[in-house]
């Protein structure tokens, strides 16, 4: 093989990282924007068929149909249409496997308006394994972890 091959399987491969690493990131940005909207099958579409959730007391379930069943339960708008809360994700760092998995972690934040009008924030981190899943990569396994912040 000459070096022009080379380089340009080196560029591919690059190439192919850095759309993997871009869809990963998406996939965090929409995990937020789906439960903001109050979109509980769009949600559970960012996982896996055989993903398993586990967001403490919150929402725990095991597939994407149980997943979807959950999240509706908790995720909702107001009565006048407005979110129920407002989740901010950040700082994610991924590694990528050679194999189509990945491991991911990304700190969060949820503001959320009480029944009494107070505001409620909350401050923690998933925890993820990815799977490319039908040429797509999806959470297979999430943790929610609380690092400030109270659940009422």
């Amino acid at each position: 093989m000459d070096s022009t091959e080379e380089t340009i399987r080196a560029l591919a491969a690059r190439v192919a990282r850095l759309e993997d690493l871009e869809e990963i990131r998406r996939l965090y940005v929409d995990y937020g924007r789906h439960l903001d909207a109050g979109d509980a099958a769009a949600y559970a579409s960012l996982f896996a068929r055989d993903a398993k959730l586990r967001l403490g007391p919150v929402m725990r379930a095991d597939g994407r149909e149980e997943i979807e069943r959950a999240a509706s339960k908790v995720i909702g708008s107001t009565a006048e249409g407005a979110s129920r809360s407002v989740h901010l994700l950040g700082s994610p760092s991924v590694e990528l496997g050679d194999d189509g998995t990945a491991t991911g972690e990304c700190v969060w934040s949820a503001i959320s308006r009480h029944e009494d009008g107070t505001p409620g924030v909350l401050v923690g981190r998933h925890v993820d394994r990815l799977v490319k899943e039908e040429g797509r990569w999806r959470i297979a396994r999430r943790v929610g972890l609380v690092d400030v912040g109270a659940l009422r």
